[in-house]
């Protein structure tokens, strides 16, 4: 029906498809190539199986909230659906690299994408190192998906009217992602000779760069942009989409330290071994003694780390207040989000699936 905000299952079905044909397109292109590279397709394809298409959903959204406020029978373009599998494209080669990055073994219940390769090459009794051979092809294998990326983004603005503002977003999502993982790694090593009192505002920025912006607020403003908004549109959408992205990730960071491994397809407690400098960590620090914040210190990024240890870190964390604070700013950004949408030209069923969206995006499992 013509003005309802569609299903999840319509909107990933959608894209699947458009990445499907996208897929077997490039298999066509690079069927000469021979078995070994027909393999890399193969791994790049599997790492756009499953997902919970948040970024699509977020550009349709978008897409939705202007172009349905102009035209009630307003359908969606094949561009738009090709921008949506482009962030999906984007957001896999975002993937294989931090994969690679925090040494992750798994992925969406899966082995990730190094660890599969380094598998494969173990399977095919080729030479070498197994391990140092998985790595070196996922850093190629996320560039290939970056430029299948760009590739499909080109197709969907060929002779639109609307091009150069999608265009410039998509590039400043590109740089404003690859900003945040460097400051990410960076903090990991920094936090030890920077003021404490300085850490949760460096965290934060983390947050907003890798995650918020990229996860929630950039998607929309591209659906946004390519339905033609206007300035006022495109500033209401982000004001929206900003806090509804750092709560997104404020929630990933509480998942990645109490989350069901059954759920979130991770092992429990992986950001701890990982030393992901987040703002729970860091809000934790701020309330321990100096004996108990050294011995905080020592085991956050230790891999080894046993379940018991894993436990220790949890209760310390929640003992300190910092889960408690942490669900306060993400209920605090929800309600800074909601407030954004009040008065905004945006057609108000697609108001209200954006409102369905951040709550599905904030309060969650996996």
């Amino acid at each position: 029906m013509l003005g309802v905000v569609p299903s999840p299952t319509l909107v990933s079905d959608a894209v699947a498809e458009r990445l499907q044909q996208f897929l077997d397109r490039m298999r066509e292109e690079s069927a000469g190539h021979g078995a070994d590279a027909a393999a890399m397709l193969d791994a790049a394809a599997a790492t756009l199986v499953g997902g919970k298409r948040l970024r699509a959903r977020f550009c349709h959204a978008g897409w939705q909230a202007v172009a349905l406020f102009r035209d009630r029978r307003a359908a969606e373009p094949i561009a738009l659906w090709d921008v949506c599998a482009s962030l999906e494209i984007f957001q896999s080669a975002a993937l294989v690299h931090d994969d690679l990055i925090d040494n992750s073994d798994t992925r969406r219940g899966r082995p990730a994408a190094h660890r599969a390769l380094q598998a494969e090459h173990s399977a095919a009794g080729w030479s070498g190192d197994a391990e140092a051979f998985g790595r070196s092809a996922a850093i190629l294998l996320g560039d290939l998906l970056v430029a299948w990326s760009d590739d499909l983004l080109e197709e969907a603005l060929a002779g639109l009217a609307e091009a150069a503002p999608v265009r410039r977003e998509y590039a400043r999502m590109r740089r404003d992602v690859t900003t945040g993982q460097f400051l990410d790694i960076a903090e990991e090593s920094a936090w030890s000779v920077n003021d404490i009192a300085t850490h949760v505002e460096r965290a934060l920025r983390v947050v907003s760069l890798k995650s918020a912006r990229y996860s929630i607020e950039q998607p929309l403003v591209l659906g946004a942009a390519l339905a033609g908004a206007d300035d006022h549109q495109l500033q209401a959408l982000r004001r929206f989409g900003h806090p509804v992205g750092m709560a997104f990730q404020l929630r990933d960071d509480v998942l990645g330290v109490f989350g069901d491994a059954a759920v979130t397809g991770k092992p429990a407690g992986d950001d701890l071994r990982e030393g992901k400098r987040t703002v729970l960590v860091a809000l934790t620090r701020q309330t321990l003694d100096v004996s108990a914040r050294n011995l905080f210190d020592e085991m956050i990024g230790d891999a080894g780390l046993t379940a018991q240890q894993v436990s220790f870190l949890q209760a310390t964390i929640s003992g300190s207040g910092a889960l408690a604070r942490v669900e306060s700013m993400i209920d605090g950004y929800a309600k800074e989000a909601d407030r954004a949408l009040a008065g905004a030209r945006l057609d108000n069923a697609a108001v209200g699936g954006l409102r369905d969206l951040a709550r599905a995006a904030t309060v969650r499992a996996a």
